[in-house]
């Protein structure tokens, strides 16, 4: 019995780190592609430069070399970030600046209609 309850807490433990490492992915990926934005308008600049100066060297894969180098590097860099967070055991619900991705509402104050004061006290 005590066996098949460790390996219960193992199978569960190890699909949390799974579901968290997913979570971290997918949110990095996200702040990247919508935050980052100015770092991959860089990226893409230098990577026309390089391209550019290495098409006397490789003719034929300069372009292929450099954007294959670019997108391994941000994929490269987004599978690290994940799994560090993961292995350190940060649940992305605890990160204060990720409201987003809680799926609750973030309600600035209460709406206000016109028309309450006239029928807020009727009943049926």
């Amino acid at each position: 019995m005590e066996m098949t309850t460790r390996e219960n807490l193992i199978k569960t433990s190890s699909l949390a780190t799974v579901k968290s490492f997913l979570i971290w992915t997918f949110t990095l990926t996200v702040c990247l592609l919508v935050v980052g934005f100015p770092v991959v308008v860089l990226m893409v600049t230098i990577g026309a430069i390089m391209a550019i100066s290495l098409q006397s060297v490789l003719p034929v894969s300069a372009v292929l070399l450099v954007a294959g180098s670019l997108i391994g590097a941000n994929i490269l860099l987004v599978l690290v970030g994940a799994a560090v967070l993961s292995l350190k055991g940060v649940n992305p619900k605890e990160v204060r600046w990720l409201h987003w991705l809680h799926g609750e509402p973030d309600v600035l104050q209460a709406p206000v209609y016109a028309a309450c004061p006239l029928t807020c006290g009727l009943t049926k």
